[in-house]
């Protein structure tokens, strides 16, 4: 017995089950999923505003619209994801999520910063960023102005001293603040983030979400397959955007190159026009080149001059419904609704709708309205 006890334990011990044994899921279950999540919380949004609507009034439910979809989002996944439940939508697709590098279930703390980080971090970008692209297009504007004012005194002092064309570097400080300013919306979005995400995405099958992404949370399909069963991608839409992205690219790197050369022209042909000191101080006072900036204080301040607009009717009638208080600079949107010039602009370039009721606008069709 001892002998035959011996020669069990000198066996090699039996293979362990491997903690991975189901496939991970592709490309199309995890979208299914995450067009199921979208389409319950946007149903769990629309009825909450109806609560708030009856509770608070419609102009509250509509000043609070972007606050309840959030705060929705946030309580569903709290509900769900935060305790170790699965989604409804992940339940409907038989989807389960692991860590990608232990293979285990995610870990309390992987669920908070996945919840946190997909539903507070964008409402708080969504709020940070219009004054912090405001407050940097002025300091860019005011830093422009005063570089193209030395430029044109270097131009005063050394116009009598050469006729020969100095060429300028192509890439300077000046030019650099131009583009920042002309793309700044873009160069302070995640878009482009975005997109190369979700190509990565339709390539590899894994991290739908940014903050998935961030956090390495992955998903397995649980459902039994088929031996004759196979699962495919949408990789075809990785080929795509790959190939929309370096398209757009090119494109946007020859508009900035024809741009750039344009000046260079357009500096050349300046310089050559300078004959005389009257003509010199007429160029420094008003360059030909200092592109026309928006004022950053507003010109029409219904609030400190009432009467600047008189033909607005008083009251409530005077207050931008973004901001609730009174207009400045007052713009008109296609659909016939005025809000703040501000407002309005920072509204379209989140979201190319009109605030009350949502028709598109785009935001070279504001009006600017003028007593």
């Amino acid at each position: 017995m001892a002998d035959q006890d011996l020669s069990l334990s000198t066996q090699a011990p039996p293979a362990r089950p491997s903690a991975h044994f189901y496939p991970f899921a592709t490309s199309p279950d995890i979208i299914r999923s995450h067009e199921k999540d979208a389409f319950l919380t946007a149903n769990l949004t629309n009825q909450a505003q109806s609560i708030i609507r009856t509770l608070r009034g419609a102009r509250y439910a509509h000043t609070s619209s972007e606050a309840i979809k959030h705060l929705t989002e946030l309580l569903y996944f709290s509900l769900t994801t935060l305790t170790g439940n699965r989604t409804l939508g992940e339940e409907y697709c038989d989807l389960v999520q692991l860590e990608d590098d232990t293979l285990q279930l995610p870990s309390i703390v992987r669920r908070v910063g996945y919840v946190l980080s997909s539903t507070m971090v964008p409402w708080t970008l969504q709020r940070i960023l219009p004054g912090f692209r405001q407050r940097l297009r002025a300091k860019l504007e005011r830093s422009i102005a005063r570089q193209q004012f030395k430029a044109q005194q270097a131009k005063q002092s050394t116009v009598s001293q050469s006729k020969g064309k100095s060429k300028q570097p192509f890439f300077t400080k000046l030019r650099i603040q131009k583009y920042i300013i002309e793309h700044l919306d873009s160069i302070t979005s995640l878009s482009p983030i975005y997109a190369l995400s979700i190509t990565a995405f339709y390539f590899t099958g894994s991290y739908y979400h940014l903050s998935k992404r961030f956090w390495g949370l992955r998903y397995v399909f649980t459902k039994k397959l088929e031996e004759n069963e196979q699962r495919v991608g949408y990789e075809v839409l990785g080929v795509l955007l790959v190939l929309q992205i370096a398209v757009q690219s090119i494109l946007h790197a020859k508009k900035v190159s024809d741009g750039l050369q344009q000046e260079d022209r357009d500096v050349q042909a300046e310089s050559s026009e300078f004959h005389g000191n009257d003509t010199l101080v007429r160029s420094i006072e008003h360059p030909t080149s200092l592109p026309v900036l928006p004022a950053s204080s507003a010109r029409y301040d219904l609030s400190e001059d009432p009467n600047a607009i008189p033909w607005i009717p008083d009251g409530q009638q005077r207050k931008c419904t973004l901001c609730l208080e009174a207009f400045k600079d007052p713009s008109v949107t296609t659909c016939g609704h005025v809000f703040c010039w501000t407002c309005v602009c920072d509204w379209v370039r989140e979201k190319p709708e009109c605030p009350l009721c949502r028709q598109e606008v785009l935001a070279s069709k504001i009006l600017p309205l003028r007593g």
